[in-house]
């Protein structure tokens, strides 16, 4: 057990610094104090010695320095049980300072300001702070130290139940507590810097980064994770502003470990789209997807392709949500989720009477970011650019003597946008703007041909093709043309692309190479 004597505090976060400074004087705690802080403790009429005055150098460059002292760092690395270390505090008139309550200058809130500048992100790197935490962590066996708010009712209990001695366990919480908090804190630094002054004599870093920080808070706990013997919580990045992590649930019971993958693969295809779209999404696969310039056909139209996979679906829609689009919905059946950017009034009244619908507002729906994508293995990870990259329509190349015709290639380009989103092997059959079969996530892609054809029956003939990946051989073709598929866009590249084009040739079926692969293992 150590007894606390003398404890530093200085917050940026005052909330209950307070009472907490209260409770440490009535145990006979000297309390030590900075600026703001020191002045909300001499407005409760808690004495508090300005570290100024207990150093014996003034705070100086605009607040800059204050902490940073031997005096102060000296107090807090010496070891107790060290007899060299106790002299040397003796020779220089050094006290031992017990206990660090700190917490950091709001970086982060201030990064998020709209319109913040440079120079404002710069001034809220604190640096004494995190420098006192550091050092009263590397000492946690006889140093308190308390970078949380939250802690301060637990530790004060245990104060007052030890007569103002802490045990090594809350001790080592502690300081663990402190290398969470400030590598969390720095990451965001440099994350920002990383951003905000690229290009200002930085020589730009080449592909993907070295050494890789990832910096993740918790949003809320999940009830499981995939199966329910796995646990799992939702976390966002900590600098991100628009993410997924930013949709408001308005409706319905909390979501699952499944509901979030599924609704971050709606809202990614959906996002392809600048007109009306609408998207059902099951187990990470699209089953239906149209566009259309009237939001309720394109409903119809998504919802239409696969009802039977719809059923128990999340839908995305990139508009809003009115009471004409929400009877569609109740008409639908039982579905799992809706994303929109808005829903009316009217529209919530009636949705929020159909069991067991989570209904998620998500304004920035429309809007695009790059992100590192991140796969975890064994022991590792996979890091790549997200796929981002957009079809050129001027890039398309016509290897057929069929030409597709106007309608067709519009239809082909939006094939290709589903098929970028949807597990390899993919292939997507489309009509117009909307999806008329998905097979998806097989070994072989003629496979996938065959279970897109199968799910649209009877939609099949006179439909379009998009294939995520180059076809190994001629067999998928065949069976598009069996079904008399008019036209196939898939990326070419092929060691038997001579031979598929012949084929696609031989049954008059345009065929048209992106020259980009969208495979999606």
């Amino acid at each position: 057990m150590v007894k606390i004597k003398r404890a530093l505090i200085s917050v940026s976060d005052k909330t209950g610094v307070v009472d907490f400074a209260l409770g440490l004087h009535s145990l006979g705690v000297e309390i030590l104090s900075t600026g703001g802080t020191a002045k909300a403790l001499r407005e409760a009429k808690i004495p508090v010695i300005e570290v100024s005055d207990y150093t014996g150098f003034p705070e100086m460059l605009d607040g800059r320095v204050k902490t940073l002292h031997p005096k102060i760092h000296a107090g807090l690395l010496a070891l107790r049980d060290k007899p060299e270390h106790m002299q040397s505090l003796k020779a220089h008139t050094i006290g031992l300072i017990d206990m660090v309550v700190v917490n950091l200058y709001p970086f982060e809130k201030t990064i998020q300001k709209p319109g913040v500048s440079l120079e404002e992100a710069i001034e809220n790197i604190d640096i004494g702070g995190p420098g006192m935490l550091r050092s009263a962590a590397k000492n946690y066996r006889s140093v308190a130290v308390v970078c949380s708010p939250e802690r301060y009712s637990g530790i004060l209990t245990e104060l007052q139940e030890n007569g103002g001695c802490l045990s090594e366990r809350m001790r080592q919480e502690l300081g663990i507590e402190v290398f969470k908090v400030t590598s969390h804190y720095d990451a965001a630094i440099y994350r920002y810097f990383k951003e905000n002054i690229s290009g200002q004599g930085q020589k730009p870093e080449a592909g993907l980064p070295h050494c890789l920080g990832l910096n993740f808070v918790k949003v809320q706990d999940l009830r499981y994770g995939e199966n329910p013997h796995q646990k799992a919580a939702f976390y966002r990045e900590a600098y991100d502003t628009k993410g997924l992590a930013r949709m408001k649930q308005l409706w319905g019971k909390e979501l699952s470990f499944n509901n979030i993958l599924d609704l971050n693969s709606a809202v990614n295809i959906v996002k392809e789209f600048s007109n009306p779209a609408v998207v059902f999404i099951k187990h990470n696969n699209p089953c239906g997807a149209a566009q259309n310039a009237d939001i309720l056909k394109a409903y119809k139209q998504a919802w239409s392709c696969d009802r039977l996979s719809a059923f128990g679906g999340i839908v995305a829609i990139n508009r809003d949500v009115d009471l004409a689009l929400a009877k569609l919905i109740v008409k639908s059946g039982f579905l799992e989720c809706i994303i929109s950017p808005k829903f009316s009034l009217e529209a919530l009244g009636m949705l929020k009477d159909k069991k067991n619908l989570r209904l998620l507002e998500f304004p920035q729906l429309k809007e695009t970011s790059k992100q590192l994508d991140v796969k975890r293995v064994w022991g590792g990870a996979l890091i790549q650019d997200e796929d981002v990259l957009t079809l050129d329509e001027k890039n398309l190349k016509v290897v057929t003597k069929q030409k597709p015709a106007k309608k067709e290639m519009e239809s082909l380009v939006f094939a290709w946008k589903i098929a970028k989103h949807t597990k390899s092997n993919a292939i997507i059959l489309a009509k117009g703007t909307k999806t008329v079969g998905v097979g998806a996530g097989q070994m072989s892609r003629v496979d996938s041909v065959f279970i897109a054809t199968k799910k649209a029956d009877k939609h099949t003939p006179g439909s379009v093709l998009a294939s995520d990946a180059f076809f190994p051989k001629e067999d998928a073709v065949q069976l598009a043309a069996k079904y008399r598929i008019k036209a196939i866009i898939q990326p070419g590249g092929s060691i038997a692309d001579e031979q598929i084009i012949k084929t696609a040739d031989k049954h008059h079926i345009a065929m048209v190479f992106t020259g980009i692969r969208h495979f999606k293992h």
